[in-house]
Order: structure tokens, then C-alpha cells, then sequence
């Protein structure tokens, strides 16, 4: 049997208040411990999600830049370039105004003679003038050659070269006669 005696001069201590303490501190540690981990654990989730996005838009940058690439070697070929540089050409006109369509049709209609009358019309600009091809449907000879004496005649239309003439052999056809033709234009 134990008997408990205390012959100190001072009641013993108790250790209830360190053990207390102790155990919150502990049990906060641990809680912080939790809630730091499921930071960690939150932060590397991110940042995997963010390097899929980060790999999956430099894959789609790769692509765009491939087909950059493509879109390059193909308005680089010459016949594009061809086909880049008049349509500059052609909206620079449209956007100086600087193509009197308006023009070009009042001094046709002046020229044209009864029985005579445009196919299509083809501006094009060589050197420093504009150039314009001309197709022409006609009745008969005689208006043929009434049109092009009225351009031969004209301030607007100078340096006029046939081209080629065809003519259909089937009765009621419009145009008898079809010629094509080049004529250097000049709006005075």
C-alpha cells in the first residue's frame, strides 16, 4: 500500500495547466498542419490545371504558327502576288476615286453609233496612263467602223489597236460582228 505524503516545505505542483496548454497548441499546430496541406495541395492542383492550359495554348500557337507559315508560301507564289498586286492596284483606284467609271461610260455613249454597243469593259493601268480593253458587239460593218472613227476622233480615246474580229454566221444573232480592242483612256 501507498501512502501519499507530502513533507515538502511547498504543496506539489501540478502539471494540469502545461498539459492543457500543451494539447491546444498541439491540436492548433495540427490544424494549422491541415489547413496548410489543403493549401498545398489546392496550390499544386492549380498549378497542374495551368500547365495543361499553358501546353494546350502553346500547341494552338504551334498550329496558328504552321499555318502562318502555309498562309506565307502561299501569298508568296508569284502568281498570287500577281493577283495581290492588282487588286492593290485596283482598290487603290476605288479608294482615290481616281477611276471615272461614270466618265468612261458618258464618253462611250458620245462614241457609240446605232447598232453598236459594249460587251465588257477591262480598265488596266500600264506605265503611267490607264488602259482600257475594250469588246464591242455590232449589227453590221458600218457601225464597226463608225465606232472607231468616233474613238479615233475623241480627246479621251487615243493609241487604238485591234485586238482580233470574229464574226457569227447564224442569223438573229444581236451582234453580227465582235471586236476586241485596246484604246489608251484619258478623262480631260
Amino acid at each position: 500500500m501507498r501512502v501519499r505524503l507530502n513533507l515538502a516545505s511547498s504543496p506539489l505542483a501540478s502539471n494540469r495547466r502545461f498539459a492543457v496548454f500543451s494539447t491546444t497548441v498541439g491540436g492548433l499546430g495540427l490544424i494549422a498542419m491541415a489547413l496548410l496541406w489543403g493549401h498545398v495541395y489546392s496550390v499544386r492542383r492549380s498549378n497542374t490545371a495551368i500547365r495543361a492550359e499553358q501546353a494546350r495554348i502553346e500547341s494552338d500557337m504551334q498550329t496558328l504558327r504552321q499555318r502562318r507559315s502555309d498562309l506565307e508560301a502561299f501569298f508568296n507564289r508569284p502568281e498570287t502576288v500577281q493577283r495581290r498586286d492588282l487588286s492593290g492596284f485596283l482598290n487603290s483606284l476605288i479608294a482615290q476615286r481616281a477611276f471615272p467609271w461614270t466618265q468612261i461610260f458618258m464618253d462611250l455613249e458620245r462614241s457609240l453609233p446605232d447598232g453598236v454597243r459594249i460587251v465588257s469593259i477591262e480598265p488596266k493601268l500600264a506605265d503611267d496612263h490607264l488602259e482600257l480593253k475594250l469588246t464591242i458587239g455590232a449589227k453590221n460593218d458600218e457601225g464597226k467602223l463608225k465606232f472607231l472613227r468616233a474613238l479615233e476622233d475623241s480627246r479621251e480615246f487615243s493609241d487604238i489597236q485591234v485586238l482580233g474580229e470574229t464574226r457569227s454566221g447564224r442569223t438573229g444573232d444581236a451582234d453580227v460582228v465582235v471586236m476586241a480592242l485596246i484604246a489608251r483612256y484619258s478623262s480631260t
